[in-house]
């Protein structure tokens, strides 16, 4: 990460987290009351293929011990009516605002990946999390639609990972790749701003 993009990730996060920070506020009561503690839910991801850390969001599915992998049809029946909410406003994610204060996340980046798909894609991952992980990013924006309705079909654990392993992954990678070539500033606002408005368009 250059020094130019995380001044602009601090400056920008510090803009927001007073608006935001109220709205947080607002939401975390709100989920006590209608759901109860947890009000976050931490999950571990990959800064790098080395290193990990807990990505924060709001709670939005009932908890399980049995939990892993990426979310998909099998996972429908655990997901709260503030979870659906929270999840179709990309609401849950607010608390990643203070992931990229850290210094663990970027506005802009790939999605930070779990650490079973970092293992089982080494090489990818390797040239992938070169950037920083992001909040959004130009695979979230380009491909995220289609790979919800891939893992949406999925009705075991074991096959939304075989899905999101053969389908999703080598996609998204494509996608990631070609923003580490060609990041700059303005493509990241270009990729802010678009999904700024892919989200207030969501029915």
């Amino acid at each position: 990460m250059t020094p130019g993009k995380r001044l602009f990730d601090i400056v920008l996060a510090l803009v927001l987290i007073g608006p935001l920070g109220a709205l947080m506020i607002v939401i975390a009561a709100v989920l006590l009351v209608a759901q109860g503690r947890p009000i976050l839910y931490g999950s571990e991801r990959m800064r790098d293929p080395a290193r990990a850390f807990t990505l924060w969001k709001f709670r939005s599915m009932r908890p399980s011990a049995a939990d892993s992998g990426v979310s998909g049809g099998d996972k429908v029946a655990r997901v709260t009516p503030m979870g659906k909410l929270l999840r179709a406003s990309r609401l849950d994610e607010l608390p990643q605002l203070f992931n990229i204060l850290t210094g663990d996340m970027s506005f802009v980046g790939p999605r930070p990946p779990l650490r079973q798909y970092v293992e089982a894609f080494p090489d990818l991952y390797a040239a992938v999390l070169k950037s920083r992980p992001g909040v959004t990013g130009l695979a979230s924006l380009v491909y995220h639609r289609h790979e919800e309705r891939l893992l949406a079909g999925c009705a075991s654990t074991e096959e939304t990972d075989r899905v999101y392993s053969r389908r999703c992954i080598p996609a998204k990678a494509r996608l990631d790749l070609i923003y580490r070539r060609r990041r700059t500033l303005c493509l990241d606002l270009w990729i802010l701003a678009r999904t700024v408005r892919r989200v207030a368009e969501r029915p």
